[in-house]
């Protein structure tokens, strides 16, 4: 009777071990010593798959979404629009979710910014403050970087986009306006507008300290894109390139020396800062693909190409020398927009 009450009660407990859940061991990810590569994934509107992949160019893994994997499968939100670093943490602007993600330089998430309409880019003026500027706000956000709390807004009216700092001033574009408008870092004061036509929507500083700013233009109304060149110190305008009414150039980049520019105009095309024209002959050209994000690497001149396909599934990235050849490809997350790339 003894011997059968205990080899019941060894069946039950091996039955009720057999029961327990599995636990599956998180995958430990590998990375090279290599300087990485952020590619920021939009996501789908409304669809909370908005994230940000990571490429090892070491090793050529990819981390699809490197944010969840560092923070337990969170998820970011809607539309991963733009990502910024600085003062080892990152800040990534999630656009339909309004808000600014803010994660550690391991890409844990630490923070985060609340109270913003519709955020675009986030921009450091100083060590204590940064901007963000807004689709629909018809403001410049001020963000206080200690608390990471909005703290104050500068009026500016229309769609604001990309941002630089330059001797103290802020330039911003704005797409719904025909100007890209100076903001006094110290006062958060608009100081003045130059007219670069409209749709502003990316701009750079080359080797010169000259100011690039790239306008997409209205084709429907009879408005060409243009390429403006622009002295930061007097805010003359030093040369206008103008496009043809059926093209819509945008995602202005620069290579790791600052002397040549790189846009996609459908296909991507390249021109020195020298240059008196416009290129007409493509750097890359599209073909089938649909180019949607660009960037250079700085620390090897390579060009990060993302095509889109059909803005449902996976991105697909290309990485091209600087002779235009293809040398190596992978996926990345639904709307690849753009890239960050390590220093």
């Amino acid at each position: 009777m003894r011997l059968i009450t205990y080899c019941f009660l060894l069946l039950s407990f091996t039955a009720c071990v057999k029961d327990k859940p599995t636990m599956v061991p998180k995958e430990t990810i590998h990375l090279s010593v290599a300087k990485k590569v952020f590619i920021i994934n939009e996501g789908g509107l409304n669809d909370n798959k908005a994230s940000i992949s990571l490429f090892d160019p070491g090793t050529n893994q990819v981390v699809e979404n490197y944010y969840g994997a560092q923070n337990n499968n969170q998820v970011l939100g809607s539309i991963a629009q733009s990502l910024t670093y600085f003062q080892s943490n990152y800040y990534i602007v999630i656009n339909n979710s309004n808000k600014v993600v803010v994660c550690d330089y391991q890409f844990k998430k630490t923070g985060q910014i609340s109270g913003l309409m519709s955020p675009r880019y986030f921009l450091p003026v100083s060590n204590q403050k940064a901007y963000v500027s807004d689709l629909y706000a018809n403001q410049i956000h001020i963000i206080d970087l200690g608390t990471n709390t909005k703290t104050g807004s500068i009026a500016c009216p229309g769609w604001t986009e990309q941002m630089v700092l330059l001797y103290n001033k802020v330039f911003v574009c704005n797409y719904r306006k025909d100007y890209l408008y100076v903001i006094n870092a110290t006062t958060n004061l608009i100081s003045d507008s130059i007219p670069v036509g409209k749709n502003a929507g990316s701009l750079v500083i080359d080797r010169f300290d000259n100011l690039w700013v790239l306008s997409s233009g209205e084709s429907t109304n009879a408005v060409p894109a243009k390429l403006s060149k622009i002295d930061p110190i007097s805010h003359n305008i030093l040369k206008t390139y103008t496009f043809q009414l059926n093209e819509s150039p945008n995602s202005l980049c620069l290579n790791k020396g600052k002397d040549s520019i790189y846009f996609i105009n459908k296909n991507i095309y390249r021109m020195r800062v020298s240059d008196s024209d416009l290129p007409t002959t493509p750097f890359v050209v599209a073909g089938s693909k649909v180019f949607y994000g660009l960037g250079v690497n700085p620390t090897n001149y390579n060009i990060y190409v993302a095509d889109a396909v059909d803005y449902v599934q996976k991105s697909n990235v290309f990485i091209y020398n600087t002779s235009g050849e293809l040398t190596y490809n992978f996926k990345a997350g639904i709307n690849a927009n753009g890239f960050y790339f390590e220093s």
